[in-house]
């Protein structure tokens, strides 16, 4: 059975730091690029960063650059969102998924698998 199981979210305030886990088992995680998408109450679904296989790349969204570092652990087939001086607009469901091949995307359709997602809140 796919999972991909994120965790991490919680309540915090403007200016303070989460860190988010992306969990994988059930496929193949070396051959996966795994993106982190959020979607806030009323909006749409939006990529904020991409990690390819074997490390070779990343992507963020202009409006998290310089403030959150994606990483992987193949050994653990984890990936880790750091991110440091949230912002209200942060506030959002955070979702990590997975999409076969070394590509960067945040493209909602190249991704196969899916988590449940984990709620961040940030305060101001």
């Amino acid at each position: 059975e796919v999972q991909l199981q994120a965790s991490g979210g919680g309540l915090v305030q403007a200016g303070g730091s989460l860190r988010l886990s992306c969990a994988a088992s059930g496929f193949t995680f070396d051959d996966y690029a795994i993106g982190w998408f959020r979607q806030a109450p009323g909006e749409g679904r939006e990529g904020i960063s991409c990690i390819s296989l074997s490390h070779g790349q990343t992507y963020y969204r202009d409006s998290v650059k310089d403030r959150f570092t994606i990483s992987r652990d193949d050994a653990k087939n984890t990936v880790t969102l750091q991110m440091d001086n949230l912002k209200p607009e942060d506030t959002a469901r955070y979702y990590c998924a997975a999409a076969l091949g070394v590509v960067v995307t945040t493209t909602p359709q190249l991704y196969r698998y899916w988590g449940q997602g984990t709620l961040v809140t940030v305060s101001s």
